[in-house]
């Protein structure tokens, strides 16, 4: 009886195992993501789609996100009170280590938006397995989307992160990029987490960087993230305009409105 008792608890106990593998906490840097997956191609397609044809937009920036989901949730709830945002693009630092479950926990909170959002990648993202990750669930760092007449190339520059190993930033991307715009496109805006000049940005080619983007139809500006304040400045001196969005703890978000006449609203929204 007693041996009968041994193997009915061994059986009991290896049902509650396998079917409570969810309480199990995998390695922080385990590539295992739970949830949705290619986030930006998926996002960008209803971009374009509800974008098609428009020669005017507004969106929302937000960066830096990292630890601060409270504040990332007001933000969302903000944005979605307005009624009159198209899209939100996400500068990076999603992640404070690029942990898995950081990824995770911050989709959490951006997918409550009632738009598309799409995410480029930031300093902190690459940490550990995060590029892994990040590729998982939003797609390949380096990547671009038409909004209406509006071309967005979104560029990682986090060169310091790879130990300048890697082509950051892709100028065989930019180059490929360029050669199949649409005919239709009438300007450019070009997003990035870490700006020309900044700890993260490989600055032997910031020069070369900037007369590769000015190559594309009507630059408009760029933006960027990584240093937590909000900024309008122009890093190399040469008449190219960064918008820079501080980081979610300000209680900040910018907002961008392109005008049909080609003029650009900036606007701080506090939250």
């Amino acid at each position: 009886m007693k041996k009968l008792n041994f193997h009915l608890f061994t059986i009991i106990f290896a049902q509650t195992l396998f079917s409570a593998c969810d309480w199990i906490e995998y390695h922080p840097y385990d590539t295992r993501v739970d949830g949705p997956r290619n986030l930006n191609a998926q996002h960008i397609a209803q971009i374009e789609q509800e974008m098609r044809g428009r020669d005017s937009l507004r969106f929302a920036v937000l960066s830096d996100t990292q630890r601060w989901y409270d504040e990332t949730a007001a933000a969302v709830d903000n944005i979605n009170k307005r009624n009159d945002v198209d899209f939100v693009l996400h500068l990076g630092d999603l992640t404070d280590f690029g942990i898995t479950r950081e990824f995770e926990w911050m989709h959490r909170e951006l997918g409550k938006l009632d738009v598309p959002y799409v995410c480029l990648i930031g300093n902190h993202d690459c940490l550990g397995t995060g590029t892994d990750v990040f590729q998982q669930i939003y797609g390949n760092p380096d990547f671009s989307f038409n909004a209406g007449d509006t071309h967005f190339l979104c560029l990682n520059t986090n060169a310091f992160e790879y130990d300048y190993s890697m082509a950051i930033p892709n100028f065989s991307f930019m180059k490929s990029d360029r050669e199949y715009l649409s005919p239709e496109i009438r300007r450019t805006i070009v997003a990035m987490h870490a700006a020309p000049t900044s700890d993260q940005f490989n600055n032997n080619v910031a020069d070369v960087f900037h007369d590769k983007i000015r190559a594309y139809p009507a630059l408009q500006f760029c933006l960027s993230g990584h240093n937590h304040a909000m900024l309008v400045f122009e890093p190399l001196e040469d008449g190219i305009t960064y918008y820079q969005c501080g980081a979610a703890k300000h209680r900040e978000y910018i907002l961008l409105t392109l005008t049909t006449d080609g003029d650009t609203i900036y606007e701080i929204v506090a939250y």
